[in-house]
C-alpha cells in the first residue's frame, strides 16, 4: 500500500463545483492518466480518495488537500508527470509527497482553514478594524442560520481563531481570516464578513492555507 498526498488549487472557473463533481474530476482524470488508486472492501468499493475539508461552492483556493492511496508504489514525480495533462487548466497541481500508509487522516487532522475576503466598503480603516477588534474581544457571538433541515443556532465566536485587516481602498478591502475547521465544526468566512457588519457579500472569498494537527 502506497499513499500520495496532493496540494491543490482550484480557480474561478470551477469554484461553483461541488464536492461530488470535484470528486469525480479527480476520478475521471486518475483513469484517463492510467493511474488506478486503492479502492475500499465491501459491497460497494470506492477509490481510497479523501479531501482534508470540502471547499465550500463559489470559494477559490490554492490549499487543497487530498490522499489518494494506491496498491503500488508511485513516486510524487511520476504521478504528476501522468496526471497534470489530464487536469483542467483551472486545478494547479502546487506539491505532492509521500505519506505514510499509518498517518491519520486528512479529516481527522485539519484544525483550521485561512481565508481572504474581498468586497466593498464605504467605511474608513478605523471604523473596519475596531469592529474585528471588537468581534475578537467578545465572549460569545449567538448566530443562526437557515437550511434545508430548519433554523440552526449556535455561537461564531468558537469557530473564529483570528481576524486581520489586510487592505482598505476606496470602496472596497481585504480581510484575512483563520476559522476552526474540524470535526467539531466549520467557520464560513460570508458569516464572519456578516458579523463584522458588511451588508454586501465578499466579491471574492478565497482559500489560502488549511493548518494540520
Amino acid at each position: 500500500m502506497h499513499r500520495l498526498r496532493v496540494k491543490f488549487g482550484r480557480g474561478d472557473q470551477l469554484k461553483y463545483l461541488s464536492h461530488l463533481d470535484l470528486m469525480r474530476l479527480w476520478e475521471r482524470a486518475l483513469r484517463r492518466a492510467d493511474i488506478t488508486p486503492a479502492y475500499s472492501e465491501g459491497f460497494t468499493p470506492h477509490p481510497r480518495i479523501s479531501l482534508a475539508a470540502p471547499l465550500p461552492v463559489g470559494i477559490t483556493s490554492n490549499a487543497e488537500l487530498m490522499d489518494i492511496f494506491f496498491n503500488r508504489r508511485i513516486s510524487p514525480g511520476e504521478f504528476l508527470d501522468q496526471i497534470g495533462p489530464q487536469l483542467p487548466g483551472d486545478i494547479e497541481v502546487i506539491e505532492v509527497i509521500t505519506v505514510a500508509v499509518n498517518a491519520p487522516s486528512l479529516q481527522s487532522s485539519v484544525r483550521f482553514a485561512e481565508y481572504t475576503a474581498e468586497m466593498e466598503n464605504n467605511r474608513d480603516v478605523e471604523a473596519v478594524a475596531s469592529s474585528i477588534a471588537a468581534l475578537l474581544a467578545a465572549a460569545q457571538f449567538p448566530w443562526h442560520h437557515t437550511r434545508d433541515t430548519g433554523e440552526r443556532y449556535y455561537d461564531l465566536r468558537t469557530l473564529i481563531d483570528d481576524l486581520w485587516l489586510m487592505d482598505v481602498q476606496a470602496g472596497s478591502c481585504i480581510i484575512g481570516m483563520r476559522l476552526r475547521c474540524d470535526p467539531s465544526g466549520s467557520g464560513r468566512p460570508e458569516q464572519v464578513i456578516k458579523a463584522l457588519g458588511f451588508s454586501e457579500t465578499p466579491g471574492r472569498i478565497h482559500r489560502t492555507k488549511l493548518i494540520l494537527a
